[in-house]
This record gives C-alpha cells, structure tokens and sequence, in this order.
C-alpha cells in the first residue's frame, strides 16, 4: 500500500487533475479529453471546457467532434484523436459488448448472432446510409430496413419497429460518424478521412483516463462508468496501479500521480454543468455523503448543475432564462456567506457570458 489519504485530499485531487483550479489555458492540454467531456443539455461539454480556462468561443468549430462513446452518450473529443478514442472506448470482449447493449443481446443470442458481429453489422449499414449529413431518425428508419429481425424491437410509444437504441449508438463511431454539434434531434455525418487506430494509446486507456482523473478508485467503480464488468476491468487493471486508504478504504491511484494526493483543494468556486466529468464519479457517497442531497443532485430525470466550492458541493443550481436574461436558482447547502454569494454570482456572470445573455439575478431557494 502507498500510504493513505483522506477524503478531502481525494476531492483536491480530483479538482486540480480534472484543471477546475485552471483559470485559462489551451484547448491542446486539457485533460479531461482524454477520458471524453459529456456533451448533454445546454450546459454540456462546452461549458465543461469553459470552467476549466477554455476560450470557447474562439474556437473554430473544427478542433472537437461529438461522437457517442461511453454509456452510449454524447461526448467531445480533439478531432485529431479520433482514431486513437475509437480504439479506447471498444468494449473489452463479446460478453462485453453484451452487457453494454442491455436488453439488446437477448434476441442477438437467441438468434445465434454474437454482440460484437451484431456491433459490425449494424455499423456497415449505418455507413451505407449515411453519406451526407442526416437526422438520426431518417438514419435509424433506413438502417432498419437492411437489418434482420433479431436487431429490431417494436416500440409501443411511437407503435413503431426500431432498432434497439445501443447497439445503433455504439456503431455509430464504428461506422466512422459524428454528430453535429448542437443539433437536436441529433445529426450523423461522415468523420473525414476515419480509421480506427489498431491499438489503444495509454493517453486514451479509459481505465488509466478514469484513475488519472477521478482517482482513487476501485474496479467497480471503474465498471459503473463505463457500463462495464469488475472481471472485465480488473483483468486490465493497469499493473502501475498502486492501493492507497481513503479513510480505511482500499482504492486505486497510478503510481505516479501518488504525490499529487498530498495537497488540500484548491479555493475555487465554480457551477459544475449537470453532467460535469467531477459530478460522473461512481463512488457518490464520497461526493455527497447525504443520501437525500445525493438524491436532489442525481435523480433519475432532470438532473440540476453542482456549486463546487473548495472541493466541495455546496450546493445545487438550475438556470431560468427568459428572454436575453438569466436568472440562476441556487438551493446552498450551507450556509450561504457574503464570499461565497459573491463567487456565486461572479460564475453566473460567466456562465450568461458563455450562453451571450445578461445576468438578471441569483435566486436563493429557501
């Protein structure tokens, strides 16, 4: 063991490996990439890359690509890392592919079809039907259609047969497509000039991404992420893994982020995004030891963003906007000092820059 650490170390950890300490930096050295920035909701993956340093709108439009990846969710990479990422979030084996895909193996099994030839298939007919840029509704009606029945599934809501949703999802980067970015309902189109790398490249390891960036961790929480098995991470557990005692818990750092453990959080304020990579930890009770505050954090629908501060949530926010203003409702968990209202209202000033409206005001929820 590597020695030991507390809880609020593994939280300072995790701000300043994940550059939430950053006030400005580049595009090319932010690390969160690597591992993949959920892109969901209007304070998505951009937003994400703006708390970090990231001059957003000055980006072309061309330095990142959205593609399905991790649980089958939006996320942004470096385009110029594509091939390398599509290699890195391949599920590990057949079986894995299996459990990634839910309920879709059941019919793939019956009919004598394995997950990843089912994964291929589907993926060949997505990139014959999409060569120029195209709803994903029109994409998953045509691909249907060239696809035998043990891939389709009646759905009663729309009294519609479809392709089950995550093999469709999880093809879609076999079959060299992107997403339009800020396109809903989603549009797929051809990724230029796109192959995917033969080997995983150690940058893009999501198990060493996972451990470099919500470290210390265990298997299991590494399998929860990635919708994955503990047997099939622990057989690629990376062997510069070293165990550490959270608080008398066993867990996992690579070996050479061990002396990055020593420091306390950083003294930042920042309003996490709801799907903020900080908030996709699976270990929550270390996050948010109260199960009713975890409970408002992360429902099962319509998820608020965090008020980070110093390491720790603080609170929760939800924005309200009307018009060309915006208003932020914050719901503090402590209580709420002049400094901390003022590094509130300082991030709300950013985050109404970052979606080119005017602040109207911070709303306390009592």
């Amino acid at each position: 063991m590597a020695g030991s650490t507390t809880r609020a170390r593994v939280l300072g950890f995790r701000v300043r490996a994940q550059q939430l300490d950053r006030e400005s930096g580049d595009l090319a050295d932010t690390a969160i990439l690597d591992l993949g920035v959920q892109d969901t909701g209007p304070d998505g993956g951009r937003w994400a890359l703006a708390i970090r340093g990231v001059r957003v709108a000055e980006l072309t439009g061309r330095e990142l690509a959205t593609v399905w990846t991790i649980r089958g969710a939006p996320h942004l990479y470096w385009r110029a890392d594509l091939a390398s990422v599509a290699a890195a979030v391949e599920p590990f084996s057949d079986a894995d592919a299996g459990k990634r895909i839910y309920d879709a193996t059941k019919p793939l099994k019956a009919a004598g079809i394995s997950n990843f030839a089912a994964l291929d298939e589907v993926a060949a007919a997505m990139r014959s039907v999409v060569t120029a840029p195209m709803v994903k509704g029109d994409v998953s009606g045509r691909v249907a259609t060239l696809v035998s029945p043990p891939y389709l599934r009646f759905c009663r809501s729309c009294d519609a047969t479809h392709l089950y949703e995550m093999p469709f999802r999880l093809a879609a980067l076999r079959a060299g497509l992107e997403l339009q970015p800020g396109t809903s309902p989603p549009v797929l189109e051809p990724i230029d000039d796109f192959t995917r790398a033969a080997v995983v490249s150690e940058q893009h390891d999501v198990i060493r991404a996972y451990l470099r960036l919500l470290g210390p961790a265990t298997p299991k929480d590494v399998a929860g992420y990635l919708d994955s098995s503990v047997k099939e991470v622990k057989a690629r557990w990376p062997s510069d893994a070293v165990e550490v005692s959270v608080d008398g818990a066993a867990a996992w750092v690579l070996a050479a982020d061990v002396d990055q453990l020593a420091g306390d959080p950083p003294a930042v304020t920042r309003l996490l995004g709801p799907f903020d990579l900080f908030l996709q930890a699976r270990d929550r009770p270390l996050l948010v030891a109260d199960p009713a505050r975890a409970k408002a954090l992360w429902p099962v629908l319509g998820r608020p963003g965090a008020v980070l501060r110093d390491g720790e949530i603080v609170g929760t926010w939800r924005p309200r906007r009307s018009g060309a203003k915006l208003t932020v409702l914050v719901e503090p968990w402590v209580e709420p000092s002049a400094a901390l209202l003022d590094a509130i209202t300082a991030q709300a000033e950013r985050l109404a820059a970052y979606r080119q409206v005017r602040l109207a005001g911070i709303d306390l929820a009592t």
